[in-house]
């Protein structure tokens, strides 16, 4: 109030949670030469992607960012715009690392025999009985009760099977 705000908006959820109904609320409020006023940053947002992307919002309906306890923090000034510029930057670079580092894992883990993906619902004596099943007259539908799964898992299994 003292800083001459005109509407204020106060979130009871924790600034952890991304969607926030006034955070929502209030980003819906803002219009063009706003200034978005928070107390400090970490009470609008958790992470920095979550901060660069409201700030993004903000610049995009041309309206400013503001911290009273981070005096830096302030998109109003060209200074301000710089380091929150830099602050994306350096984002998209641990972004970046941390996709390349998931890639050089995920790779090496698949050379160890790591398969991904959900578990498979069947085992392969479970689809070799479904065939031998099948073969023998059983419906699909009964096989899958029989096996205890769903008749389209089973199709496709036995479609795998064929196929593989």
């Amino acid at each position: 109030t003292k800083e001459g705000c005109e509407k204020l908006f106060e979130e009871k959820l924790s600034g952890a949670t991304r969607d926030r109904p006034a955070l929502h609320n209030m980003l819906d409020h803002i219009r063009r030469d706003d200034i978005l006023l928070v107390t400090r940053l970490d009470r609008l947002a958790r992470s920095t992607k979550d901060l660069l992307d409201i700030a993004e919002r903000l610049n995009e309906i041309g309206a400013g960012l503001r911290s009273l306890e981070e005096p830096w923090a302030d998109t109003t000034s060209p200074a301000g715009r710089m380091i929150l510029t830099i602050f994306a930057g350096i984002a998209e670079f641990e972004r970046a690392l941390i996709y390349q580092r998931t890639n050089t894992g995920r790779r090496a883990a698949k050379e160890r025999g790591v398969r991904f993906g959900r578990p498979k619902k069947l085992t392969a004596e479970q689809t070799a009985l479904a065939v031998r099943l099948v073969s023998e007259g059983t419906s699909v539908r009964d096989a899958a009760k029989l096996l205890q799964c769903h008749h389209a898992t089973l199709y496709r299994a036995l479609e795998v099977n064929r196929s593989g």
